[in-house]
């Protein structure tokens, strides 16, 4: 699949981009690119690191909220609702923010860094996007007793034991797959782009058919899309446009995944040099190549599947449209 860019008439630049979808038991119902492509799952790896909170009974043993596990698997805006509430946490944690260990950024929310600017304030460690799910990382440590130095390593209990989870859910043991360091400084497993469908069609599979960890996790995300990400933000305009019947979830460097909560497949994304702006329209045309968005869904996403470029003025001078591979994108 390409993402053009235009302007005016014309193309003025393309995004490469792998897409499939498949179903949970391993079928690929339709593939755009190469499904075997390995790439990192950085940040849409979430879900799936929070649900040794729910197995180990963490939730229960620090009143953690569907909004918090909203929150843990969220790369959020660095708004107040998402700060406030990874500070709560860690309270109850008897923590504070100097023991994240994820380094600060200014907020992805661009009215609260503005803010922030104006007042001289310079951003903290709950402000990185990650923050949630350090804060969740932290209260499985706390919960079994581990130490809470190094739990972002790889060999520490907190990552083994998310380790141990993954098993289920991937095609292959997560000892096999190649890990590195995510922008969090959390170790990301690099994977085929058809298992990481595969593990979002599980995961929800799992979570209709009543499974604690998974429908907590599913129903956090896709009940509280606010906490999860912040305004503009691919997976929160698709959770909002469809009313939580999909739910997504974006990683760093053009990584998006999706599923229904009502049927059974699973969808994942990657744009081959990382530009997020290619990620929405990719997607959106993917589910449409599948049949798999509602007719009203497909209108509320029309600004994903064909977004506008505007100048400083705010005039649209483009629009960034996907297209299969082979189709005319117009004049280059």
């Amino acid at each position: 699949m390409i993402v053009d860019v235009s302007r005016g008439h014309a193309v003025e630049s393309i995004h490469h981009v792998q897409g499939v979808v498949c179903s949970a038991t391993g079928d690929e119902e339709l593939c755009t690119g190469d499904p075997e492509v390995l790439t990192y799952w950085r940040s849409a790896m979430k879900p799936f690191q929070a649900l040794p909170l729910v197995e180990d009974g963490v939730v229960e043993a620090f009143d953690i909220e569907l909004e918090d596990i909203a929150l843990i698997c969220a790369s959020h805006g660095g708004m107040r609702q998402h700060t406030e509430r990874v500070a709560a946490l860690l309270r109850r944690l008897g923590l504070n923010e100097d023991h994240l260990h994820c380094g600060p950024h200014p907020p992805f929310d661009r009215d609260t860094a503005r803010a922030m600017g104006c007042a001289g304030r310079l951003p903290g460690r709950m402000h990185n996007n990650c923050s949630g799910k350090h804060a969740g990382m932290l209260a499985l440590a706390n919960h079994h007793g581990w130490p809470i130095e190094g739990y972002d390593r790889l060999d520490h209990p907190v990552q083994r034991r998310i380790q141990d989870a993954l098993v289920e859910w991937m095609d292959h043991e997560p000892k096999d797959h190649h890990w590195a360091l995510d922008g969090c400084g959390v170790p990301t497993p690099r994977m085929p782009l058809h298992e990481m469908a595969r593990a979002y069609s599980r995961l929800v599979r799992q979570a209709r058919a009543g499974r604690a960890a998974p429908a907590a996790v599913v129903s956090s995300m896709t009940q509280f899309p606010e906490l999860t990400s912040s305004p503009g933000r691919v997976p929160l305009q698709i959770m909002q446009a469809t009313e939580g019947r999909l739910l997504a979830k974006e990683g760093a460097e053009g990584v998006l995944c999706v599923a229904a909560l009502d049927d059974d497949w699973g969808l994942a994304v990657k744009v081959a040099d990382g530009a997020l702006r290619a990620v929405g329209p990719a997607t959106v045309q993917l589910m449409d190549l599948a049949g798999v968005l509602r007719a009203d869904e497909r209108v509320a996403l029309a600004e994903v599947a064909e977004a506008a470029i505007v100048n400083t003025l705010g005039t649209e001078v483009g629009r960034v449209r996907a297209r299969k591979t082979g189709d005319t994108g117009g004049d280059a």
